[in-house]
């Protein structure tokens, strides 16, 4: 058995609930608010780690009472957080989410997290068969360093490149799965893209990804489920009917339980179908972190379609 590596943000997620967004330069009224650990690094570490796998987190924490929350609830998932150093010049990253009709808006305050180093990710001892993952929560410099050493070792990397912004071709390079939504997808090939377009339309933009040779392409398309790119041939996996109730941990729980798949050994295949059910599930739950599903929960609802 491999084990997954996420380099990472950590976050507390400030959730506001409402009937409905605001627009620019309104107010409106708030039903409820919640405090979720959260972060894309902390909350793929999570999944992977209650889907079974061995889980090592690196990363950061402020001085402060929202990182000794976090370092708690990340140590009862069973995750090793001998890499996640605490710092003093910064405050723990904040994430502050308004949720409405199941769909969210996010603003994110890196603090802490944008302190991720080269020296952070030169910590870890990676294998063949190990599986690397990051995302664009934490210096991009870092994430070379760190894909870098896991390509050296023979490891797997996964870049979840979120939230959206450029990135070197270099580090695209070094990437052997990438995972994005249609919004981060249109922005990396300049086109315009809706939730209702046609899968070819995703396949054609896909294919405009440059990333490294052999490399997995997966556009992760809510409700519709997702789109793979494996060897340059396009497959759909339909997606699941349930209720959503926030969205806002979706993705993350797909990374990571592909992640978890992967380092079991599992074909890429197979580890897709798992993690487009284990997404299934955290949408219809509160919460980025807390809303991951465990192994049993999965192969429950996978057993049902057969």
């Amino acid at each position: 058995m491999g084990r997954v590596f996420v380099a990472g943000s950590i976050n507390m997620d400030v959730v506001a609930t409402a009937t409905r967004h605001p627009r620019v330069g309104e107010t409106v009224a708030g039903n409820a608010v919640h405090y979720f650990p959260g972060g894309k690094g902390a909350n793929q570490a999570v999944a992977a780690a209650k889907l079974g796998a061995p889980t090592t987190l690196i990363g950061r924490l402020g001085v402060d009472a929202f990182g000794r929350e976090l370092r708690s609830f990340l140590a009862a998932q069973s995750i090793d957080l001998s890499l996640v150093r605490e710092t003093a010049e910064a405050h723990t990253g904040t994430a502050i989410i308004t949720l409405a009709n199941a769909d969210n808006t996010i603003v994110v305050v890196p603090g802490a997290n944008g302190l991720v180093s080269a020296d952070d990710v030169a910590a870890p001892v990676l294998a063949k068969g190990d599986v690397a993952v990051s995302q664009f929560e934490i210096p991009q410099a870092t994430i070379a360093a760190f894909f870098k050493r896991a390509r050296a070792a023979g490891a797997t990397t996964i870049l979840n490149p979120a939230p959206a912004i450029a990135c070197s071709p270099e580090l695209l390079g070094l990437v052997d799965i990438l995972i994005l939504n249609e919004t981060e997808l249109g922005f990396f090939t300049h086109t315009e893209l809706h939730d209702s377009d046609a899968p070819d339309r995703f396949v054609e933009a896909a294919r405009r990804l440059q990333i490294g040779a052999n490399g997995i392409i997966c556009v992760t398309l809510g409700k519709r489920g997702v789109l793979a790119l494996v060897g340059g041939e396009a497959s759909m996996i339909a997606g699941r009917a349930v209720k959503a109730v926030d969205t806002t941990g979706a993705g993350d729980c797909f990374v990571g339980a592909l992640a978890a798949q992967l380092a079991n050994g599992k074909a890429i295949r197979d580890a897709l179908n798992y993690a487009n059910a284990a997404a299934s599930i955290c949408v219809q739950r509160m919460g980025a972190a807390p809303s991951m599903p465990t192994a049993a929960e999965v192969e429950n609802i996978l057993a049902k379609r057969t």
